[in-house]
């Protein structure tokens, strides 16, 4: 089906009401993009954050009348319309133009991770078959690449692990095609429990390997390993917790955290753990270590 997209350059105070204009002008969607390279990794709780400068694209049915269009949304400005630009959206399939840019990955000397639809290249590693879905995760991100590469790295025959903020499964599932008895997957968004339990089953694995739940319906009991691969802010608040889902000789792998952060992240943790030295990829890093007590 065709498209026509508007584009329009604004700054950070006008782009609600520019958002606003054009879903009332008809917009099936609306993208806010940043237009100046002013990256925000990490906004703080309860904020919703907007780059100084942004681009915004209304997506709209390539049946309508552009200049009726254009009028409708100056009107709802009430304003002048900032520069824009009309333009035809190729028509293609979105779902396989982005899998066309999706290759397998190598993360270590056993694993790779290899999308669903494609043939691993090295058939007698470790593969993982992933379709993350509407989920994150998919060893694409040096946070998730830090952490697979950890796990290739361990001994984990028979262990038991969390996968906390399990997102795609990618980690829980990794963990026991290398070895690992059990996993249990949690996650906040209901979307990332379902892809994760679909990954599984693509992964042949056994359906009570790695069950899936929401935090205030998951085990509490203690585990060899606990990985997690959130954002900085959540680990340290959630650091009591995870620190008592670990048993004492237990390791934990945290990741999702720039270098700037790695010193508060350790600093909730440094009762209950001896860290291993920081790994980083770019300006990520990974935080490993064994529970002392």
């Amino acid at each position: 089906m065709p498209w026509l997209q508007i584009k329009v350059n604004t700054v950070r105070e006008q782009a609600p009401k520019l958002e606003d204009a054009l879903l009332d002008a008809g917009a099936v969607s609306v993208t806010l993009q940043d237009n100046a390279d002013q990256p925000i990794l990490e906004p703080g709780l309860g904020e919703t954050p907007l780059w100084d400068q942004v681009r915004i694209t209304g997506l709209f049915d390539a049946s309508i009348d552009t200049r009726t269009t254009t009028n409708e949304i100056h009107n709802a400005l009430n304003s002048e319309l900032p520069a824009y630009q009309w333009e035809q959206l190729e028509d293609k399939d979105w779902e396989r133009e982005w899998m066309s840019n999706y290759h397998p990955i190598c993360c270590g000397e056993r694993l790779w991770i290899c999308p669903s639809w494609i043939a691993p290249p090295e058939p007698n590693k470790v593969n993982i078959l992933l379709d993350p879905g509407l989920a994150f995760g998919t060893g694409t991100h040096p946070t998730t690449f830090l952490c697979m590469q950890w796990l290739d790295q361990q001994p984990l025959e028979d262990l038991t692990l969390v996968d906390y903020g399990c997102g795609s499964g990618i980690l829980g599932i990794a963990a026991l095609k290398l070895g690992a008895r059990h996993v249990v997957g949690v996650d906040i968004d209901p979307q990332a429990l379902i892809a994760t339990s679909d990954n599984a089953q693509r992964n042949h694995l056994a359906e009570n390997a790695m069950p899936v739940y929401l935090p205030p319906k998951a085990p509490s009991d203690q585990v060899d390993i606990v990985l997690a691969n959130i954002l900085a802010g959540p680990l340290a608040e959630l650091a009591p917790q995870l620190s008592g889902l670990t048993r004492p000789g237990g390791k934990i792998c945290l990741s999702g955290i720039l270098a700037t952060q790695a010193e508060a992240v350790m600093a909730a943790y440094s009762d209950d753990f001896e860290f291993d030295p920081i790994a980083q990829k770019d300006e990520w890093v990974r935080i490993t270590g064994t529970k002392s007590r």
